[in-house]
């Protein structure tokens, strides 16, 4: 039984403003759906695949569910492991490995990123076939063959599909050795390996790793569903997880690594200029995605949103429009972004941690204006979905119901509030927000008084994206 695990976070940086902390890069849409909706395809579309399990974390569960809903196959089992916080790969591997070895002892395991874009289908299908074959004794990696002399990615030596040596991101000139020499490949990040295999050579390699996530394990706490289950891990045990690239815990070490050549038409998408790459240039060089009016510019990358860009006189920019942030950069600095994400990081920015559109299990909110003493937010409340049961110390809220209709507990009173109609939440009020309809309830909501941060909240039944220690919007 082959099973894909989709590691799917990142922190959100190169990519900055359209990635963020909490919509990290697999969210960024190509051609109409995210990295992350093209890695379940490309995982569901596997022969003989009928689950699919993702580890990411808890505060991108629902927005990952979200995504998955659109593309997802009728008959296939979706799996999540929530950690608390994104520990790099390693730990992802052993705790996935851990959970799926008890209902699937003899599985094969096939564990893909999240985030990056592969176009030749028929080449990947037959490069799974190829590690599967050897997944039953070898740890087996997918080594992409290398068509330009990149110092942005780690590299395999291979002799066949015996690993001689991995070797770290090079300077250039080691890179244009490597791509003379013929036998190094670049390193996927992708894996194939059957469980016991992999337990195996964890409790030689990484015993403390695998003890820890064992503990974790133990500890956590598993919701299941029709075609679903999540195992939301604890926070306290994955206090002591080091992080840690499963390269450095575990294929540097173990002699059972082995490796797949490949060439999938394969795309890191890890900056701006490889992500316009993905895009048809005009007849001056520039590549544009949205609304965009250009005038006398050559080479640029234009990333419009929901309003036009124009850029005139212009050449060698990459120009990336958000609701409320705008990056302009030269398209030859790309290292420099890291200095943005510092200062905004140590600033506190809002613009560094989440779009304004944020996802819930109940659906989502988008904050529309933010003012002295008010703040402005849509929010669309999936079908069948509630809010908690909340008050509010410092806010009153003005409901109007845009579309659908509203179920509203308002303290003592139970009402239903339909299009065109409105009802007021005072502060100090118990209240919950229902949709019991079988179409989404859209409505927007006024909220007044002296401090509006998300903090002000009372739980009467909390839901089950409240994290211990975090404040949840609504």
């Amino acid at each position: 039984m082959l099973i894909p695990v989709i590691l799917s976070g990142g922190a959100g940086k190169r990519l900055w403003p359209v990635s963020r902390l909490l919509h990290p890069k697999p969210f960024i849409e190509i051609e109409g759906e995210s990295l992350l909706q093209k890695a379940l395809v490309r995982a569901q579309n596997l022969p003989g695949v009928r689950e699919v399990l993702t580890v990411t974390t808890r505060e991108l569960h629902y927005k990952t569910t979200d995504a998955y809903r659109q593309v997802r196959r009728p008959d296939l089992t979706l799996g999540y492991l929530l950690e608390p916080e994104g520990r790099n790969t390693a730990p992802a591997v052993v705790i996935a490995a851990l959970a799926l070895v008890q209902k699937h002892p003899d599985a094969t395991l096939l564990f893909l990123t999240a985030d990056h874009l592969i176009r030749d289908t028929r080449s990947f299908h037959a490069a799974v076939e190829q590690a599967r074959q050897l997944a039953a004794d070898w740890i087996v990696t997918f080594g992409l063959k290398p068509d330009r002399p990149e110092t942005g990615f780690g590299y395999i030596q291979a002799d066949g599909h015996r690993i001689r040596r991995f070797v770290e991101k090079p300077d250039l000139q080691t890179a244009q050795d490597y791509l003379a020499q013929g036998d190094y490949l670049w390193n996927s990040g992708m894996l194939c390996v059957n469980t016991a295999r992999l337990l195996k050579e964890l409790e030689l390699h990484a015993p403390r790793l695998l003890e820890q996530q064992q503990a974790s394990l133990l500890a956590s706490n598993c919701v299941t569903s029709p075609g679903e289950y999540e195992v939301t891990l604890p926070v306290d045990a994955y206090k002591e997880v080091e992080s840690i690239s499963i390269d450095h815990a575990l294929l540097e070490k173990t002699q059972r690594a082995a490796v797949v050549g490949c060439d999938l038409e394969w795309t890191d998408v890890g900056t701006w200029s490889s992500l316009a790459q993905q895009l048809p240039a005009d007849a001056d060089g520039n590549r544009t995605l949205g609304e965009v009016m250009l005038q006398d510019s050559h080479d640029c990358y234009i990333h419009g949103s929901d309003r036009l860009v124009a850029a005139v006189g212009v050449q060698g920019l990459i120009i990336v429009d958000t609701p409320d942030a705008l990056l302009v950069m030269d398209a030859t600095q790309p290292e420099l972004i890291q200095k943005i994400i510092d200062r905004l990081a140590a600033q506190g920015h809002a613009s560094r941690l989440q779009h304004r559109t944020v996802h819930r299990s109940w659906g989502t909110y988008t904050t529309l204006e933010t003012g002295a003493g008010f703040k402005i937010k849509r929010l669309v409340v999936n079908p069948g979905s509630s809010l908690s049961l909340q008050m509010h110390h410092h806010r009153s809220e003005h409901w109007i119901v845009v579309d659908g209709t509203a179920h509203v507990i308002n303290g003592d009173q139970e009402t239903v509030v339909h299009r065109n109609q409105s009802t007021y939440i005072p502060a100090g009020r118990k209240h919950r927000l229902s949709n019991r309809e079988a179409t989404p309830l859209v409505l927007i909501e006024v909220q007044s008084g002296p401090y509006l941060e998300e903090d002000d909240i009372i739980r009467f039944d909390a839901p089950p994206d409240s994290a211990p220690g975090k404040p949840q919007a609504k």
